[in-house]
């Protein structure tokens, strides 16, 4: 089957790589010209496509990546896995009219769009299948099959990569869902259809909300169970030994990715916007885990306080800068702002993570080094933000000479916990 792949970030680039594993000619598109040479010379930049696996496609003929439109034509398939973000708090579909439109030019009788991106319920039939009709003259559900399924990627996740975890499915009518569902029960072990892309819309939206809102749960924990003279960790291992009725969530400096920050909003825009209330779980969620930050900075102020220091002046090392453990995705991630805001009070702020190299959404003031054990030591506190496996946590534990562990990976004098 000739398949296009729209987007090739971290959704849509494992997809493109398994689809041409499993013997789809696949091409795949994306906007950004620097990513297409990037990922044409081979050099993957997300970390659940190995460069290897890339190359191999790529040398077989099985993929090929471009910038140009006119490429897409003749495809059977179409997948859109193009970003979704948030504008002022209003969802920004820009990316998916535009791919939407494209695809349009090239659609055929009996070929099949599928929409992957994160949106409210209703985008796949309200927004996205009109633009394919009038950009193509064709009808849907008549001549063409289209229909909405979910991304899960979940960046790092050795035991669930995209292949075993569970792709849910679905059509805009009977048709467009066999159609969707056999090509994903051939790219995954477990396809889960469902009635209509409304529900498969919500489905995601459901997943990411209930996350974002049970890490809210245990931030606010973890900031009222301090004055408590409670160690929230200790009590967060407990309540997990209970083997039903709870789900074990852990405290951190704040949510990052597209999941948590963004997504959960789409939902509570469109309840807003369609049942004329508030989704005021989303909302509160939303508050304390965007200020997760400025906590983080308050604590530090704390402790330079007990040693009789500013931070104005001082120097900071953060460790980690990605949003989560052996990625490089630093996509809203909550470090950025802890920078931010140390930076603005006058703190020498170093940043360290072996995954992040290179990227804009960090403030351009943070010295950016490598956690060395001279690094540590010179440092008037270190600030543990993402553990990465890559750092030398007996080294910090030796030389720093505070540390503020964000994810309750360190434990001694000179260490205190999130």
């Amino acid at each position: 089957m000739h398949v296009v792949v729209a987007g090739q970030g971290y959704v849509g680039l494992p997809l493109a790589v398994r689809a041409a594993e499993v013997g789809h000619r696949v091409v795949a598109y994306d906007v950004d010209p620097l990513r297409v040479q990037q990922i044409a010379a081979g050099q993957s930049y997300v970390e659940d496509v190995a460069s290897a696996r890339l190359r191999a496609v790529l040398d077989s003929g099985a993929y090929s990546v471009t910038a140009d439109a006119t490429e897409l034509a003749g495809f059977d398939m179409a997948i859109i896995t193009v970003p979704t973000p948030l504008l002022d708090g209003v969802p920004d579909l820009t990316y998916v009219e535009s791919c939407a439109h494209t695809l349009g030019a090239h659609l055929r009788p009996d070929t099949t769009v599928v929409l992957e991106s994160t949106t409210y319920p209703g985008t796949t039939e309200e927004l996205v299948l009109p633009i394919l009709e009038k950009s193509s003259g064709l009808i849907g559900g008549t001549d063409f099959h289209a229909g909405y399924s979910p991304e899960r990627i979940d960046p790092g996740n050795r035991a669930w990569p995209f292949d075993k975890t569970p792709k849910v499915v679905s059509g805009i009518d009977a048709a467009s869902l066999d159609v969707v569902k056999d090509f994903y029960d051939g790219l995954v072990e477990t396809t889960v259809p469902v009635s209509g892309t409304r529900v498969a819309e919500l489905t995601k939206l459901i997943e990411n909300t209930f996350r974002h809102v049970n890490i809210a749960l245990v931030n606010e924990i973890a900031m009222l169970a301090k004055p408590l003279g409670v160690n929230v960790w200790d009590a967060i291992d407990a309540a997990a030994s209970k083997p039903f009725g709870y789900m074990r969530f852990t405290p951190g400096p704040g949510v990052g990715g597209h999941c948590l920050p963004i997504d959960p909003s789409f939902l509570s825009w469109k309840v807003e916007r369609a049942v004329g209330v508030s989704f005021r779980f989303v909302d509160l969620a939303n508050d304390v885990n965007k200020h997760m930050p400025d906590y983080v900075v308050r604590r530090l102020m704390e402790a330079f306080n007990r040693r009789r220091m500013a931070v104005s002046g001082s120097r900071v090392l953060l460790l980690g800068l990605a949003y989560k453990a052996n990625t490089s995705d630093a996509r809203e991630s909550p470090s950025a702002r802890v920078a931010e805001l140390l930076l603005d009070f006058g703190a020498e702020v170093r940043g360290a993570d072996p995954h992040v190299v290179d990227d804009i959404r960090i403030d351009q003031r943070l010295i950016r080094v490598e956690a060395t054990a001279e690094e540590i030591a010179a440092s008037d506190a270190v600030v543990l933000l993402t553990d990465h496996a890559e750092f030398d946590y007996e080294t910090i534990l030796e030389r720093a000479p505070y540390v503020l562990d964000c994810r309750n990976r360190l434990s001694g004098a000179n260490v205190d916990v999130l």
